[in-house]
């Protein structure tokens, strides 16, 4: 008999938990019906505004190029160099190479060097309203979007613009610009270049001629001394390896022009130029220990007959790599052309981008009747709030104007500091 009360008294607990849930959502009904003029109209009145708004914005057109970074030259002194310095000139090479040029042609887009070409080309401070140039490149940065695939390396330009034509032309004015650039920076770097190996080219050719000489006089002197094969050929190899590491050393003076101790390129060029200088001392480490590999009992006249042929070697080999760099960089000063391939010129678009019109106008509509609701909800709890809660709420309002007051105070006085 008890169990059977227990029973019903917890079925009417629910029961009245069930009624109160049914109160609870026939009170939200009820808010809603009561306000719903107010919720209609602010919806009707935001949808109408939204649609006006919309309206009176300007269309914008994008236009995009796509184009392909200009491939960096991989015929320089490094390139012909690490391959014959051994392993480290090898990874020395890898280190200089690695990487994708397209973020650094993105630097190059985005520098003011081309935004100012582009902006006096096209007379954006009149397009865009600006007064000053530095509030004009804000103003064009934020209409050019300018990316580079991370896996492709493919460069895309992108234009906005409200006159469809003149957001094509901006966007292949860029690639116009990028290629002049280039030319400009080619032209000026390949000349510094040629500049400083026909200088080095001239000193090495002075010093092979020194060295020839020394070698001639010290033969017409003592004749003809026969050496054996072995040191021959031992001369051969360090002439070799002391003529790359010169070149790389001027190599070196190169790159300490363009870039810091500490940057990457630097670093693996001194990395194979110390590589050389350990190949080097193993070889003249070789053969009783003397400076010369190979010659033992040779007599002194026969070891500085070796030392003068092993520098004339080196000179001549110093010469020879120098005279094909300094070629090189005569052509790469002679060409007139960077190429940038083009694979998607801008076309006129003949379609808006922006802006969305329609959903501008759901979103205002959307956001003016959930705001429209939860004013209802609040008014309709601040109507149904106890009196103590009611006061406290005055008394919080009435510490807001003397708060306000104490930190309009306290700002003035920072401001007469």
């Amino acid at each position: 008999m008890q169990q059977h009360e227990q029973i019903s008294a917890e079925q009417q607990v629910v029961s009245m938990n069930q009624a109160e849930d049914e109160i609870n959502l026939l009170e939200y009904l009820e808010v809603l019906a009561r306000n719903w003029r107010m919720i209609a109209k602010t919806t009707a009145v935001a949808a109408l505004l939204a649609v006006v708004v919309s309206l009176c914005l300007p269309n914008i057109y994008s236009a995009t190029t796509r184009i392909l970074p200009p491939q960096q030259d991989s015929s320089g002194l490094m390139g012909m160099l690490m391959g014959a310095a051994g392993g480290m000139g090898g990874m020395a090479a890898d280190l200089l190479g690695k990487g994708t040029p397209a973020d650094m042609y993105v630097g190059i887009l985005s520098s003011e060097a081309v935004s100012d070409t582009i902006i006096d080309r096209f007379r954006l401070m009149e397009v865009y309203g600006q007064k000053y140039r530095v509030t004009t490149y804000k103003a064009l940065d934020k209409n050019v979007d300018i990316t580079a695939g991370k896996k492709d390396g493919i460069i895309a330009i992108t234009v906005d613009d409200e006159d469809p034509k003149r957001a094509a032309a901006i966007a292949n004015a860029y690639v116009e610009e990028l290629g002049k650039l280039l030319v400009k920076l080619n032209i000026t770097g390949a000349g510094q270049s040629r500049s400083f190996y026909e200088e080095r080219l001239a000193k090495a050719r002075g010093d092979l001629a020194k060295a020839e000489d020394a070698l001639k006089a010290f033969q017409s002197k003592n004749k003809i001394i026969s050496v054996s094969d072995q040191a021959q050929a031992s001369i051969s190899g360090i002439a070799q390896l002391k003529a790359q590491q010169a070149v790389q050393e001027v190599q070196l003076g190169t790159l300490q022009r363009q870039f810091t101790d500490n940057s990457q390129e630097v670093k693996s060029a001194k990395a194979s130029i110390a590589n050389l200088r350990s190949q080097i001392a193993r070889l003249e480490g070789q053969g009783n220990g003397g400076s010369i590999p190979g010659v033992g009992s040779v007599p002194e006249l026969g070891q500085q007959y070796l030392r003068l042929m092993r520098e004339f070697k080196i000179q001549e080999t110093i010469v020879e790599l120098l005279t094909k760099q300094y070629e090189m960089a005569k052509l790469s000063e002679a060409k007139d052309v960077v190429a940038v391939q083009v694979i998607q010129a801008a076309r006129v678009p003949d379609k808006k981008n922006k802006p969305k019109r329609s959903l501008i106008v759901l979103a205002a509509t959307f956001a003016a009747g959930f705001g429209a609701v939860l004013y209802a909800f609040i008014r309709e709890a601040g109507e149904r709030m106890p009196e103590e809660d009611r006061q406290r709420w005055k008394r919080i309002r009435g510490l807001l104007p003397d708060l306000n007051g104490l930190l309009s105070r306290r700002l003035r006085r920072l401001v007469r500091r």
